[in-house]
């Protein structure tokens, strides 16, 4: 018997000591905190702005002009630097750098460099093909002045002023227009003018014979 109490004793206390630990790591567990923190988001906020929605820039403000209109009988002038043509003459184009010429389909112009920079240039207008039109060209120089100088009449083959040797920065757009655009919008004016002019005798001679009626009407009483 005291052989099996022992036993038993031994046994019990083992469970005993289990259970103790069991409940002591329990315990250790409910004694961690807990962390009911959310975590922050780390996502970044969405923009709902639609990038339709963003102004676009306007296109007039990056857009070149579209050209200086320079008027038959005109002296152009140009400075000859190599990095371009500096408008010197007339006066729409001083200052201005390998301007875009507006000239009038059969006007007279003559147009060239008088001072440069040292470096030889020459001045030649171009087609579209880049060939030169009608032997407009003159020979290199380091110097302008009269013989840098070409007199000719503005024709639409006509699209661009060179300096040869410098073509990739001395080169400016030439844009010819029908001079006979202008004389039509003149002679619309004119007609306009004259429609005004027979609405205007119409409302007189309608005024006129409504006080003629009227007179009419008066005598008519007069004589009742």
């Amino acid at each position: 018997m005291r052989g099996i109490d022992d036993t038993t004793r031994r046994h019990v206390l083992k469970v005993t000591g289990g259970v103790g630990i069991a409940a002591m790591i329990a315990g250790c567990a409910d004694d961690e905190p807990v962390d009911d923190e959310e975590e922050p988001d780390d996502e970044e906020p969405v923009d709902d702005e639609d990038p339709d929605d963003e102004e676009e820039p306007d296109d007039d403000e990056n857009d070149d002009v579209d050209g200086i209109e320079i008027e038959p009988d005109t002296e152009i002038v140009f400075e000859g630097l190599t990095q371009g043509w500096l408008g010197v003459e007339p006066e729409e184009i001083e200052g201005e750098e390998n301007p875009t010429l507006v000239l009038e389909e059969g006007g007279e112009y003559e147009m060239g460099w008088e001072e440069g920079d040292g470096s030889q240039h020459n001045i030649e207008i171009w087609d579209e093909d880049g060939e030169v039109v009608d032997d407009l060209e003159t020979e290199l120089a380091e110097e302008g002045g009269e013989d840098q100088f070409l007199e000719f009449e503005a024709s639409e083959e006509m699209a661009q002023y060179v300096c040869e040797p410098h073509e990739g920065t001395m080169i400016g757009d030439l844009e010819i227009t029908d001079g006979d655009e202008e004389v039509d919008d003149d002679e619309d004016e004119e007609e306009d003018d004259e429609m005004d002019d027979d609405e205007e005798d119409e409302e007189v001679d309608d005024e006129e014979e409504n006080g003629d009626d009227e007179n009419g009407n008066d005598d008519e009483n007069d004589d009742e």
